[in-house]
């Protein structure tokens, strides 16, 4: 049985959003057990008027509401009557807990990620990959995207087994394309600056992840420091307009570029989408345009809603967190638990544990 604690506060809908992507995902997956967490009577008046009495959902009551404009670390050590408190105590102290899905405060989801949960052995930082579609249609995981405004080049190498075990285990792709964001694609390109003394280099991640070594491992050197990594498909650098492409499968970055790159996709799928909308709107002829396309336009706008795609996974911590969009729909939250799902019905946890481990002994 797959134990899945969802926090129904924090969202930009309310909770009977979280509450009937819940029981969406109950009805379909026989071996998931849910924990609803905020104000029981809420939860428990929708779980009524949708007819549910299921064994398989408990209730957790929790009051308070962690909200964007808390001080995310205070929060999550002050607030504990809230939701997402209560959502990581559970995580943290029931054993056969296994996942957490939020559509909360993206800062308040990290702090509890690592101060309550922790970080898996030998990971050095979490990291976040939000997953797009591509016009391909398939998808593109983008890791990290947010939780690491810097990041240097054994994180990026982090990053890259993270991302590619999520999108094997979670999603069944056998052998993830992983590509590195730059302003260019060719190998010489990449920003270069001297930190700490040591060399962070988007290049020099290039090379780590692009020399093979016997026993399909990777090796390379800066200073004096080598890495070695499963054997991954890089398909080398990736400029941000080839996104949506479909190019690869994972994009590897720090982030910050990852944030932006997220974000400003989003931001401009929903603005060509009102655009169309309106000069469709416009004339008769322009109507009658739209009503031939009708059913074209509605798969333009379906591949473009990301309550399709559910959240952004937190990868490298000690139990499986997935953040979902916060004006997340019932769809979301319900795709996002068949994430937190499958990942841990797949292992994924374990694969990222074995190998940060073969890397960290072999640094």
């Amino acid at each position: 049985m797959i134990k899945v604690v969802v926090d129904t506060l924090g969202g930009d809908n309310g909770a009977n959003t979280c509450i009937d992507g819940a029981v969406q995902a109950i009805k379909e997956l026989s071996d998931l057990e849910v924990v609803l967490v905020g104000d029981k009577d809420v939860i428990q008046k929708r779980l009524d008027e949708l007819s549910i009495s299921d064994s398989r959902i408990s209730i957790e009551h929790a009051p308070d509401e962690i909200s964007c404009n808390d001080k995310p670390t205070e929060a999550i050590r002050v607030k504990k009557e809230s939701s997402l408190y209560k959502s990581f105590e559970i995580l943290k102290t029931v054993e056969d807990a296994n996942a957490m899905v939020s559509t909360g405060s993206t800062g308040a989801i990290l702090a509890g990620a690592v101060l309550k949960i922790g970080r898996q052995p030998g990971v050095k930082r979490p990291a976040f990959c939000p997953i797009l579609p591509t016009v391909k249609g398939g998808i593109v995981g983008i890791c990290d995207s947010g939780a690491n405004a810097e990041s240097d080049e054994q994180q990026l190498t982090q990053f890259a087994i993270m991302g590619n075990l999520y999108l094997k285990t979670a999603y069944g792709i056998e052998n993830p394309r992983v590509a590195l964001l730059n302003v260019g694609v060719e190998e010489e390109k990449g920003d270069v600056m001297l930190a700490g003394g040591n060399i962070f280099a988007v290049k020099y991640a290039d090379y780590m992840l692009d020399i093979p070594l016997e026993d399909s491992k990777f090796k390379y050197a800066t200073a004096s420091i080598p890495f070695y990594i499963e054997s991954i498909n890089f398909v080398g650098n990736m400029e941000a307009r080839d996104l949506l492409k479909g190019v690869c499968d994972l994009v590897v970055c720090d982030g910050f570029s990852g944030n932006v790159l997220l974000k400003s996709h989003e931001g401009a799928c929903m603005e060509v989408m009102k655009m169309l909308k309106k000069t469709l709107k416009k004339g008769f002829f322009n109507k009658i345009g739209a009503l031939l396309l009708k059913k074209d336009l509605y798969k333009m706008k379906d591949f473009m809603d990301y309550n399709n795609y559910g959240g952004a996974v937190v990868l490298g911590t000690k139990k499986t967190i997935v953040k979902g969009h916060g004006s997340s729909k019932s769809k979301s939250v319900y795709v996002c638990i068949k994430q937190a799902y499958n990942m841990e019905k797949n292992g994924l946890r374990s694969s990222i544990e074995n190998s940060i481990s073969v890397l960290t002994q072999n640094t």
